[in-house]
């Protein structure tokens, strides 16, 4: 997901075609009780969809709770139905309508209605969780026992690619409120909806240990088609130990190995390899009062002209993509690769002498001990800073802790900074936040009035409805913020799973990183 939260990759997929790793998605269920071991380093708080909103927790909550709109496989390009058989967006983009589907039950075997789901989505917008800012503006309401409505005070065209989110799962709103939950700040159901579940999922949950281990066991009363493992254990692993059990068969998936890791992977193991919807990017402050250099426009121009992306693509490994925009390429309004900046020395050097600047030195902080997709910022940072010495611009490093370097970054202290953003639901109106003003652009100093052509263009896009005039907008926001703005698109890294041959079905996903209940068995 992204610094405001987290600073673990939020997942995100690439290149939406799986490298080498899929037996077509076919399922089937073998006698017996079939057990999937899923190593995995955990970023798990809780399992509680209201309050959940990590990584780990994205696939465990996706097993237990069917949302109203979900994603075919790994295409985030369109919403297809869930629980809700269809839905249909006004055409000023503020009202949402969705029919719900007859015959899905929860876990327990009652019917699920139109009240669980106002309740449910009431609870996750006003109980002030960690996922509450997706339904910001929103007021949920049953027209009908069939029908649902969602009516947003401004256009929001988002809102269907938003509702697959996991966070937004369904509650069985009779036993939840049986054990303490509200629409409200006061909710207290989160302890038993960490000790069981009360969802419409294909799994439920047997245990949850948010330090070690998760077990989840196949829900008999699923209404859909039955999921091929019986039982799913996943566990919090060291990547180094993951790729020993994978390869020994004490599990059947590795999710967290890095490009080096699955180099050299024995027969009948299927690696993937892809690009994540993670970009990483420098941005530099336009706050005088921080730096008297990166606010010179000449200067980002030398920078974005000097840094030579192709080695920063080998460091990274097999599967990643440059970065050409901040919106990744698996999005609707993603940049092509035609316009991906590209290593101009004598450009750079250009730039830099008509910025004025002489032999200018600045700071880029980082934080030091933090993983994206398996990829370290130390030999990114490194690489970076011998690419603008030969451009006359000396790069002092300043690797910092977590903690200390995401209150630098969110306070807007950072000379220059080199971070990631992984999108919190898989539509570029997230990516809005990087205008003037907004919350990016204000923590690097880039304030309201900057600059009225970009302003613009992200307020066209705003707004936006349908596929392609949404595309064009955010093509032209992208464009206008390279050209002005203060962030520079580096590298979207890869994503690597391993899994064992008998697994079949397996995508990786932009939004929950696999689909258990999508996993067959050969």
């Amino acid at each position: 997901m992204t610094p405001r939260t987290r600073f673990t990759a939020l997942l995100l997929a690439g290149a939406l075609a799986m490298a080498a790793c899929s037996d077509g998605g076919s399922r089937s269920r073998p006698a017996g009780d079939t057990t999937l071991v899923i190593d995995t380093s955990f970023d798990l708080k809780t399992a509680d969809p209201g309050r959940m909103y990590e990584t780990t927790g994205m696939f465990v909550d996706k097993a237990l709770y069917d949302t109203l709109l979900t994603f075919d496989g790994a295409d985030v390009t369109k919403p297809v139905p869930a629980l809700a058989e269809s839905y249909d967006l006004s055409g000023d983009g503020k009202v949402l309508t969705l029919k719900l589907r007859s015959g899905a039950k929860f876990s327990d075997g009652t019917p699920l209605t139109a009240d669980d789901v106002v309740f449910s989505l009431d609870r996750v917008r006003d109980m002030k969780g960690t996922p509450s800012f997706l339904l910001d503006g929103v007021k949920v309401a049953k027209t009908d026992d069939t029908t649902i409505t969602l009516t947003s005070k401004v256009p929001n065209p988002a809102l269907p690619y938003i509702l697959p989110n996991p966070v937004l799962g369904i509650l069985n709103s009779k036993v939840a409120k049986a054990h303490g939950a509200t629409t409200d700040p006061k909710d207290q159901a989160e302890k038993y909806l960490n000790s069981a579940s009360a969802g419409s999922g294909p799994y439920t949950l047997e245990s949850l240990n948010v330090s070690n281990q998760v077990v989840l066991r196949a829900n008999p009363n699923y209404y859909g088609t039955k999921p091929a493992y019986a039982k799913v254990v996943i566990r919090n692993v060291a990547a180094a130990t993951q790729k020993l059990n994978v390869q020994r068969g004490d599990s059947q998936i590795a999710l967290n190995l890095s490009g080096d890791q699955v180099k050299t992977m024995p027969g009948g193991l299927h690696v993937t390899k892809t690009a994540s919807a993670n970009v990483i990017y420098l941005h530099a402050t336009r706050n005088e009062a921080v730096s008297k250099t990166t606010p010179n426009p000449k200067f980002v121009e030398a920078v974005r002209k000097g840094v030579d992306y192709s080695g920063l693509l080998e460091l990274a490994g097999a599967g990643a993509v440059q970065a050409p925009g901040l919106i990744p390429s698996q999005l609707v309004g993603a940049l092509p690769q035609q316009q991906a900046a590209k290593r101009d020395v004598a450009g750079a050097k250009a730039a830099l002498a008509a910025s004025g600047l002489v032999n200018p030195t600045v700071k880029l902080e980082y934080p030091s001990e933090l993983t994206v997709n398996g990829l370290s910022f130390q030999p990114l940072a490194e690489r970076i800073q011998a690419n603008l010495k030969e451009v006359g611009i000396t790069v002092d490093l300043a690797p910092t802790p977590i903690t200390t370097a995401a209150d630098n970054y969110r306070t807007g202290k950072e000379e220059m900074g080199l971070w990631y953003w992984g999108p919190d639901y898989p539509d570029p109106s997230d990516y809005l936040v990087f205008l003037p003003g907004k919350s990016v652009g204000t923590r690097v100093g880039w304030k309201t009035g900057a600059d009225k052509d970009v302003e613009n263009a992200g307020e066209k896009a705003a707004t936006a409805v349908g596929d392609d005039a949404r595309r064009q907008a955010y093509t032209d926001m992208q464009t206008k913020l390279n050209a002005s703005g203060p962030f520079i698109p580096l590298i979207q890294p890869s994503q690597n799973i391993v899994a064992a041959a008998s697994v079949t079905g397996l995508q990786y996903h932009p939004v929950w990183t696999i689909d258990i209940a999508d996993l067959g068995v050969k």
